[in-house]
């Protein structure tokens, strides 16, 4: 009799070994490699022969295309990120720090669903029925019709949610709980997480029903499992937040039906979620408009302007290799800022603490932000406040040559409408509106920027400049 054959999986990449090791050769994690039964996936086992595949009914390109229908939840922010609504027959997945809000946020949503006469099924791996009510009542969710269960084995979820009408939304919290009868593995584990995400998927492209699944993150802040759970699901989402700070992110990393890259922003209160409809606000409400050091930032994330100020605090000091402290910010790109200023602009920073912090606990992704770092940094180091009216977006290049950026007619309209008169933004940008009430002072290179602070000359200019 032939000896059953073994193999180690790895629990954070899924990478496959032939022997147990003590260290991922995948990713370089240690102590995550975990020995599983290969024959206890969906389709195999013990002396069971290849199923006889039958045919699928092949089409031709053309044809009429059926517009898959969105289900809005009323919510504003959240119809945001998922680009209109929850698709149906769709697979969604959200990821998000431990106790930022992901329960929160999906009680909300399914709360709000039933209220407009939606099915909702919210299955709880995590809770029990009365934990996920006391939630409900505190949200004010307790009146509506969801239906609510507390199950982690995957055979009996698909038993419940197939029984009567189709729901049109099945919310499972969370995938990491999920264990299925054909894999032979604990729950948790790469087979496991791989097989339940398979089986939930399954049912909703056969049925129409929109899954909504949560998933952990990693110390890393990726989610956790395997990669290949996020290459399945149609949308991947992320919740976002610091805890210092009462507001969160939704943000859409994968969206096959719409969008990436668009952002919902939350402010988590004691009675759940609030929506904010203007973030740029919610990021400027506390500024002090004569300190030195600090720049409006006019951001794009996805489709929606966001406006944030960027402080810089530059410091002599007397170590031997001087501090460089980034929060919100890629450090590797402020490096960058700090050797074009020194080489190009005489910026001499060599001897000085360099501190850098975004607002409000948001991060910056995007390298439109470099004017604004590079404004903040020198501005810090003269001691010279920067107009209070004015915003300030840009690429810099290693020339030390400012670059446009995308949607600038966008920044400029979203810092109007909050009443700032003045920017500083890239030459030659491409869509510069036309007639617009707002002054602007377009710069090609840096060290004009860094010259007109250093002699505080940066001012708004009295008639408009258009290039």
């Amino acid at each position: 009799m032939a000896k059953a054959k073994t193999q180690f999986v790895c629990q954070n990449c899924g990478t496959v070994h032939s022997r147990w090791a003590g260290k991922c050769d995948g990713c370089g994690e240690w102590n995550t490699i975990v020995e599983e039964d290969p024959m206890g996936g969906i389709g195999s086992g013990p002396g069971k022969m290849p199923k006889k595949g039958r045919p699928v009914t092949l089409t031709s390109l053309s044809g009429e295309i059926e517009e898959a229908p969105r289900i809005p939840t009323g919510m504003g922010e959240l119809d945001r990120a998922t680009g209109g609504g929850f698709v149906r027959g769709s697979a969604v997945l959200i990821g998000g720090d431990p106790g930022i809000g992901k329960s929160t946020l999906l009680m909300q949503a399914a709360a709000a669903l039933a209220r407009r006469g939606h099915r909702i099924i919210y299955v709880s791996g995590e809770e029990a029925v009365a934990q996920v009510r006391l939630r409900a009542q505190r949200l004010g969710a307790a009146d509506t019709d969801v239906l609510l269960a507390a199950e982690t084995n995957v055979e009996d979820i698909l038993a419940t949610i197939s029984e009567g009408k189709r729901p049109d939304l099945v919310i499972i919290d969370s995938i990491q709980t999920l264990w299925s009868d054909t894999a032979d593995s604990a729950p948790g584990t790469v087979t496991q997480v791989r097989t339940g995400v398979q089986a939930m998927i399954r049912f909703a492209k056969q049925t129409g029903a929109t899954m909504v699944l949560v998933g952990h993150v990693t110390k890393e802040g990726q989610i956790a499992g395997p990669r290949v759970v996020e290459h399945m699901v149609d949308a991947v989402l992320y919740f976002e937040g610091d805890r210092g700070h009462h507001y969160r992110i939704l943000r859409t990393v994968k969206n096959r039906f719409g969008p990436t890259d668009e952002i919902g922003v939350f402010e988590m209160s004691d009675k759940g979620l609030r929506e904010v409809a203007n973030p740029s606000e919610l990021f400027l409400g506390e500024r002090n408009e004569k300190a030195p050091g600090a720049a409006v930032f006019a951001g794009m994330e996805g489709t929606r302007p966001v406006l944030v100020e960027v402080q810089a605090l530059v410091a002599a000091t007397s170590l031997g290799t001087p501090r460089r402290a980034v929060v919100g910010w890629d450090s590797s790109r402020l490096a960058m800022i700090l050797a074009v200023l020194e080489a190009h602009c005489g910026v001499r920073l060599g001897q000085h603490d360099v501190y850098l912090n975004v607002a409000g606990g948001y991060r910056i992704s995007e390298p439109a932000a470099d004017m604004a770092i590079a404004s903040a940094l020198v501005s810090s180091l003269a001691g010279l406040a920067l107009p209070a009216d004015c915003v300030y977006f840009g690429e810099v290049s290693l020339s030390g040559a400012v670059r446009p950026v995308a949607h600038t007619a966008q920044r400029l309209k979203e810092a109007e409408k909050l009443g700032f008169s003045a920017a500083v933004l890239p030459a030659a940008s491409p869509d510069l509106p036309k007639g617009s009430q707002g002054k602007w002072r377009e710069v090609d290179s840096l060290p004009d920027l860094v010259a007109r602070i250093a002699g505080s000359r940066l001012k708004a200019p009295t008639d408009q400049e258009d290039g």
